[in-house]
């Protein structure tokens, strides 16, 4: 069974940072591409960063610059260091697999506020 754990979120005032982690178990996250997903308040869920394994990585337009996404595969773990934190990136973030439309079960997500 595949297990997602989020974590590192918290309350931060614009342009400060923050990195989180997703630790995975059930699967060994080398063989996936994987990826950042965030849900707003009344918004839908938008994948924000993407870890394509050797073929690099890829960022929503809106956090390109500012964040980082990347693994570690000996501690199966993605991260996701933001920086420039800014209000419109108040989210719960979630990671999950990229493959096109199925995810696993979705982790408790990890609350990320912005807020001065």
């Amino acid at each position: 069974q595949v297990q997602l754990v989020e974590s590192g979120g918290g309350l931060v005032q614009p342009g400060g940072s923050l990195r989180l982690s997703c630790a995975a178990s059930g699967i060994t996250i080398v063989f996936y591409r994987m990826g950042w997903y965030r849900q707003a308040p009344g918004k839908q869920r938008e994948l924000v960063a993407q870890h394509n394994g050797g073929a690099g990585t890829n960022y929503a337009d809106s956090v390109k610059g500012r964040f980082t996404i990347s693994r570690d595969i000996g501690k199966n773990t993605v991260y996701l260091q933001m920086n420039n934190l800014k209000h419109e990136d108040t989210a719960v973030y979630y990671c999950n697999r990229i493959d096109g439309g199925s995810f696993w079960s979705w982790g408790q997500g990890t609350q990320v506020t912005v807020s001065s």
